[in-house]
């Protein structure tokens, strides 16, 4: 009978192999698992990334790890092979070469009954209709989301995306609508444990979904237990803060507190208060793609219950991938009880066609030298 080999690898093969290789994402999913609170994390133009504190060892060694902790590389979804580790917790199997949008049941298009939720949320507001309606229906008591962070003036908005808490409808509300810059929602999980939150949704990139089924599979301990249900957000990149300043403001002299929607079709759409309405090529936005996007191989959201977006000829309507039978569940539920509408994915074909090209062309960033697994079937593809 095979046994499994311990598990012995600390922050010093995290900082080697993940924090400074170019893989990391920022997800601060080793920042959440660490028993000991000694990883912090830098949310700042340029950073986005966990650090350790502890100076005696430096930065690239930890004295909890020399004797024994493991937590933070247990936590990674970009350690090793996690992708083949979370597919076995969640679907028992790793995808087929030619699941390049990861391993799913269904896929649909839906969107909001509830006009507000619909308006306020992007495309169908679906990931909105899903939070209200499970902490309604006591499925979870709070979600780790982002809302904008608050500025001097109520009317004004500084666009910086900010972890956070919603357990309610009205805070659920607060964080709709998409930003495209990079909120560790992760970190929100003080909140949930101070006020002794059991059961948890997770909104968050693809990078961040990946967080609970890695934890779950190498066994990390209670970190991951709180968090219930995953939303997976369709996800080619996101952008430094810095963005805002140095090329919206700069160049096109659009201010972020006059910003009041943004969404992404091909172009970078900028909605302003007074009414106008701005296209920007998305080629001048790469030079602020975040160092984290660039090798990040995961454009749909694998491992979540549900993943989202809005690509598609529909921008009133959420291209919706239901992966697990928790995500079937509520979803048909949210449809039987009219709380979203809904209709088959095939009738946006390339909506569907779309989603696997950008999952491939994410999965072609993945660096040759690690894990060999998340670029598997790029070459059948290419073929």
């Amino acid at each position: 009978m095979a046994t499994t080999k311990k598990w012995t690898f600390q922050w010093k093969e995290l900082y080697d192999e993940v924090i400074t290789s170019g893989l990391c994402t920022g997800c601060a999913g080793c920042v959440i698992a660490c028993p000991h609170d000694v990883i912090g994390y830098e949310h700042a133009p340029g950073a986005y990334k966990p650090f350790h504190l502890e100076e005696e060892l430096g930065l690239s060694d930890c004295g909890h790890g020399q004797k024994g902790c493991t937590s933070c590389t247990r936590a990674c979804p970009r350690f090793r092979d996690w992708e083949t580790e979370a597919d076995n917790h969640l679907f028992a199997r790793p995808r087929n070469d030619d699941e390049m949008s990861g391993i799913y049941k269904d896929v649909l298009l839906t969107r909001a009954s509830d006009d507000t939720v619909h308006q306020l949320g992007q495309d169908g507001g679906l990931v909105s209709a899903i939070l209200i309606w499970c902490l309604e229906n006591k499925i979870i008591d709070g979600a780790l989301t982002s809302h904008l962070e608050a500025s001097s003036s109520e009317d004004i908005t500084n666009w910086k995306a900010v972890p956070a808490l919603a357990t309610d409808r009205e805070s659920v509300l607060a964080g709709a609508g998409s930003r495209y810059t990079y909120s560790a929602n992760t970190l929100a999980i003080n909140e949930a444990r101070e006020k002794n939150l059991q059961s948890l949704a997770l909104v968050g990139m693809s990078c961040q979904t990946s967080i609970g089924p890695v934890m779950w599979h190498r066994r990390v301990g209670k970190a991951g237990k709180p968090i219930k249900l995953n939303i997976g957000l369709l996800c080619s990149k996101s952008f430094d803060d810095s963005i805002f300043e140095d090329l919206f403001w700069a160049k096109y002299g659009l201010p972020k507190e006059d910003m009041v929607k943004m969404n992404i079709k091909g172009v970078f759409q900028i909605w302003m208060r007074n009414g106008d309405y701005h296209e920007i090529n998305l080629k001048e936005c790469h030079e602020w793609t975040r160092e984290g996007c660039n090798h990040c191989p995961d454009f749909a959201a694998e491992h979540a219950d549900i993943s989202t977006g809005g690509i598609g000829e529909n921008n009133d309507w959420t291209l919706t991938i239901v992966r697990t039978e928790l995500g079937r569940q509520i979803i048909m539920k949210m449809l039987e009880e009219g709380i979203i509408e809904g209709r088959p994915g095939d009738s946006d074909p390339g909506a569907i066609a779309l989603m696997h090209k950008l999952s491939a062309k994410s999965r072609s960033r993945w660096p040759d030298w690690a894990n060999p697994q998340p670029r598997s079937g790029l070459e059948v593809r290419a073929g």
